[in-house]
């Protein structure tokens, strides 16, 4: 098994809410995600120490942070600060991003 490169297809997948998965990998500075989204699943507001970057890989996302809304697509990219609070529903074929927190987001490890 390296341990280089990530394999995706092989990984379980954690429940993050009702509609939402996750897979996740890390090392010892940061965690990286893939989240997928059924059609309007639902983030909740939510804040953590943990800065986030993510990236949309299909679908849509309807994410807001710190009362700031937007709808992101395919290729949008989004930074959530730590401690900022955050929400998101996915659109209506739900969506896929990649994910990374920083530092190691310990409630992603499993």
């Amino acid at each position: 098994m390296s341990t280089y490169f990530l394999d995706v297809a092989a990984r379980s997948t954690k429940e993050l809410v009702p509609g939402g998965r996750t897979q996740t990998f890390w090392a010892d500075k940061m965690l990286v995600s893939r989240v997928d989204f059924d059609p309007h699943a639902i983030v909740p507001e939510h804040a953590h120490p943990h800065e986030q970057f993510g990236v949309v890989l299909t679908g849509e996302l309807h994410l807001t942070v710190a009362g700031e809304s937007r709808v992101l697509r395919a290729g949008d990219m989004y930074l959530i600060p730590g401690d900022v609070l955050h929400s998101a529903v996915a659109g209506p074929e739900g969506f896929t991003a990649a994910e990374v927190f920083s530092p190691v987001r310990e409630t992603l490890q499993y």
